[in-house]
């Protein structure tokens, strides 16, 4: 098996502690291969099933980045990003939005509540190409700002 790992990006090996990337999706195949795919490409990464969990693991495993679905059972993930901004307080976390729903009312809904929307199937490449441009700018303050402010094609969207 190939990795995608881009061994070119110089000093991710040397960061302490690395990256912190948390996958939440109902969806147990999609949920543990994200995080599965992040791990062999250098990132400290967690996945989980449900809102409840993943608030939990935010407060534990601090996350820079949190992949989270939409339609879960029990805590959405609109919720889930509403309880997360408001119980992070130590650092900028961003919050991605992963949803196969694409229309133009829940695009409008994902942009007021996520720094990032991804359209689903992402292609793995693309999870990791997201990552390593937000581990690049991961020490600035306006991070939320970066993201919103450009548009890539292929399925993502920095809002």
């Amino acid at each position: 098996m190939n990795s995608i790992k881009n061994d070119s990006e110089p000093g991710r090996d040397d960061v302490w502690p690395p990256f912190r990337v948390l996958c939440v999706d109902d969806n147990r195949d999609c949920a543990e291969s994200a995080a599965m795919l992040l791990k062999v490409s250098g990132f400290d990464s967690r996945f989980c099933f449900d809102g409840e969990t993943a608030l939990l693991l935010n407060d534990s495993f601090r996350p820079a980045i949190c992949f989270i679905d939409l339609n879960m059972p029990g805590m959405n993930g609109y919720e889930l990003a509403s309880r997360l901004r408001t119980t992070v307080g130590w650092k900028p976390m961003l919050l991605i939005a992963v949803t196969a729903m694409s229309d133009e009312a829940n695009r409008i809904r994902v942009t007021a509540a996520f720094d990032m929307h991804l359209i689903k199937p992402v292609a793995p490449e693309k999870l990791v190409q997201v990552v390593n441009l937000l581990f690049r700018i991961a020490d600035s303050s306006e991070i939320p700002a970066v993201c919103r402010s450009a548009v890539a094609d292929d399925g993502w969207k920095l809002l």
